[in-house]
């Protein structure tokens, strides 16, 4: 299969949704808030902006070919609704990086000095509360209550998954089970439910949604098996946080849980937990020994390898945009369980 970035085929249009958030959260009145708000949509701080490539590049393999520069077209009315849900996606997700930071007293994000390590905590956590209500907002005007349900869904999983992360029990944190349920909530969720909402928006057949569905969610479980790993094998240039953050905040990934299998020792580790770093290094020494890293990688792979097989297996198509966003698609599994950072 040709090789597509899919970053560049929707770059004129991430620019365009860029400038869009940018407007919607800006606060003339309040300074403070709107700096914290826009810290993360800064140019050069925005990061790669998956999750709106992943929902443009998706909207473009369902609608077909439109007149004119997608970009500059946003008089077509299904277009710019499915831009929306990019723009609502983005800000949801950057609201729960600014709550995550505050939770995990983090001191970087993506290489930055965090909102709350700037601002204070409080700034940080009224941020995100500040984006959460723009993005309803934007939400309730699609004035489509089953897309109004599934995002409001989403939601709710982003709070249990990070009261999992929490308030998980021993026996809890030693689950692969719990760890992926934990994943699809905090991860997943949001992919596979807005990749929902842009076939909901264009009127696809129930079975093409569902796929839209599975490509989300498969994405979604091996983009953080792959961020799990890179806790243990990146390096703080690379990640733009300190590696081993995970375990030493005693959040158990999928390459400790393999590692648990093939040394049960390891458990009584974790049930202690890992203020001591003698008891990190020692858990580290298990994982080396493990095929924890491998089997976590092959896990990623299978959920790569099922996102793709969603896309191929959408309605087949002789257009060449939809054909080409939907290699974008597969070839962004692809870029997802191989990147370094």
């Amino acid at each position: 299969m040709e090789e597509v970035d899919p970053f560049s085929v929707v770059c004129d249009e991430l620019t365009l949704i860029g400038n869009q958030i940018r407007c919607m959260v800006a606060v003339d009145e309040v300074p403070k808030l709107a700096a914290a708000a826009e810290y993360f949509f800064e140019l050069g701080v925005e990061g790669k902006r998956l999750r709106p490539t992943v929902l443009l590049l998706m909207a473009s393999a369902l609608n077909g070919s439109l007149p004119g520069s997608v970009a500059a077209n946003v008089s077509n009315e299904l277009r710019r609704r499915q831009q929306l849900i990019a723009e609502i996606t983005e800000m949801m997700h950057v609201a729960t990086l600014l709550h995550d930071d505050v939770l995990d007293d983090a001191d970087t994000r993506r290489g930055v000095p965090s909102v709350n390590y700037c601002m204070g905590n409080k700034l940080s956590v009224l941020a995100g509360d500040f984006l959460l209500s723009r993005a309803l907002v934007a939400l309730g005007s699609l004035n489509n209550t089953e897309i109004v349900i599934l995002i409001s869904t989403v939601l709710e999983n982003l709070v249990t998954g990070e009261i999992m992360q929490m308030a998980s029990t021993s026996e809890q944190r030693c689950s692969m089970d719990q760890y992926m349920k934990k994943t699809y909530n905090k991860t997943a969720s949001l992919i596979a439910n807005s990749c929902k909402s842009i076939a909901l928006l264009a009127e696809k057949s129930n079975e093409v949604a569902v796929l839209c569905y599975d490509y989300g969610r498969n994405l979604g479980l091996a983009f953080q098996l792959t961020d799990d790993i890179l806790d243990f094998t990146g390096t703080l240039a690379s990640l733009g946080k300190p590696p081993l953050s995970d375990i030493s905040h005693g959040i158990i990934t999928a390459p400790i849980l393999f590692a648990i299998e093939e040394f049960p020792q390891l458990r009584e580790l974790v049930n202690k937990g890992f203020d001591d770093p003698v008891d990190v290094e020692l858990a580290l020494n298990y994982l080396r020994k493990s095929r924890g890293i491998q089997r976590a990688t092959e896990l990623a792979i299978e959920h790569a390898n099922l996102a793709a097989s969603a896309i191929e297996s959408l309605p087949p198509s002789d257009d060449d945009n939809v054909r080409i966003s939907r290699r974008a698609l597969v070839n962004l599994t692809h870029i997802v369980i191989t990147r370094t950072k």
